[in-house]
């Protein structure tokens, strides 16, 4: 009996080994068919594209580009009403387009047809991408080069950056936005079609085909970068609709016309306060609206919408007391003072309201009549 139990003894350590190796090699097998498995699997499912995204490039310029609505004055009929005399009989339309904010001090380039209209009469307000609106003056316009630069006195607003264009080549891609039919905001895609210089090989004309339709012209042609390359102009076509061939002048012809215009403009300029004020306070009438013999100035009737008197904190009911050193006698005191300035100048301007003097630095804007043609 203990001869049979040593042998069992002696058997039972290699048939334990046997049966692990078995089951070592099932294991093997069985994850080598698991493997083959999963491959064939892969096999089966395509490969993941990863898809290049120009959403941070749009996101950069879109804050830029505002809409314009300007209104035409044109003529829309003529009669003869006598032999030597005829009538001219004008209407008004509304024109629709895009301009691209352009620095820190307001100032708006665009194409110069959208805002164009008889005797200079324009009429234009701008529509900020985050919804603010507010009355435009256009400061300087250059017929030839088809455009016109707009002046807005509203803070926080987002400058588009300026690309190079000189690096630009055939077959860059390019994005185009603007205000197309007036549906909101809108932006299209394409490459440089073609590239025309001048005779100093600087760049004249950008074609593109990302589509430019009516209302895009003024906005801005830029890079996958998200910086200026271009102001979107106009299109070439037979239907009136986009036709796969646009046309933007190049930011840098644009930018430096805008710089050399702003510069004749504020030259040309007296400053602009935004102000409309009755007759001048005698003793009587600071008795009468104050209960006081002593206040001398001219009351605030109104304050131009985004003008430097409103944006300065000037109120309707405010008396203009001081402006810089000067008292204010009269509505000449102040015409005389701020005639001495320019657009963009700050100066220091002294109210009474509500028993207290207040000193309030106020930055002087563009009068609606600040027009220079080129």
């Amino acid at each position: 009996m203990d001869r049979i139990a040593k042998v069992l003894q002696f058997l039972s350590w290699p048939i334990a080994c046997g049966i692990l190796v078995a089951l070592v090699i099932l294991q093997y097998q069985q994850l080598q068919r698991l493997n083959r498995r999963v491959t064939e699997i892969e096999s089966v499912i395509p490969p993941t594209i990863t898809t290049k995204s120009y959403a941070e490039a749009i996101q950069r310029a879109a804050p830029s580009v505002v809409s314009i609505n300007a209104t035409s004055v044109n003529v829309e009929s003529i009669e003869r009403a006598s032999e030597d005399r005829v009538n001219f009989y004008l209407g008004e339309r509304l024109s629709l387009g895009s301009g691209v904010i352009v620095g820190n001090k307001g100032f708006i380039l665009t194409n110069f047809h959208v805002v164009d209209t008889l005797f200079d009469a324009f009429d234009t307000e701008v529509t900020l991408s985050d919804g603010r609106r507010t009355p435009a003056t256009v400061i300087s316009y250059d017929k030839a080069n088809d455009l016109a630069i707009l002046h807005i006195n509203m803070d926080d607003l987002s400058p588009i950056p300026i690309g190079d264009g000189q690096n630009l080549a055939v077959g860059d891609l390019v994005f185009a936005i603007g205000y197309p039919r007036n549906i909101g905001q809108s932006v299209s895609q394409g490459i440089v079609s073609a590239l025309n210089y001048n005779p100093d090989t600087s760049l004249s004309i950008i074609r593109t085909d990302a589509a430019i339709n009516p209302g895009n012209s003024g906005g801005a042609l830029i890079d996958a970068n998200g910086y200026l390359v271009g102001i979107n102009s106009s299109i070439f076509s037979e239907s009136g609709n986009f036709e796969g061939i646009g046309f933007a002048t190049p930011a840098r012809l644009a930018v430096s016309a805008l710089e050399e215009m702003v510069s004749e403009a504020i030259e040309a300029n007296s400053g602009y306060l935004g102000v409309l004020t009755g007759e001048a306070l005698n003793e009587q009438s600071s008795q009468l609206f104050f209960g006081v013999d002593h206040i001398r100035g001219m009351i605030v009737e109104s304050v131009d919408e985004g003008g430097g008197a409103q944006r300065a904190g000037i109120k309707p009911g405010d008396v203009i007391t001081r402006v810089e050193d000067t008292p204010v006698i009269d509505g000449q005191n102040i015409v005389m003072e701020i005639r001495n300035k320019k657009p963009g100048d700050t100066l220091t301007i002294q109210v009474y309201r509500n028993g207290k003097t207040i000193s309030l630095p106020t930055t002087l804007g563009f009068g609606p009549a600040s027009i220079i043609g080129q």
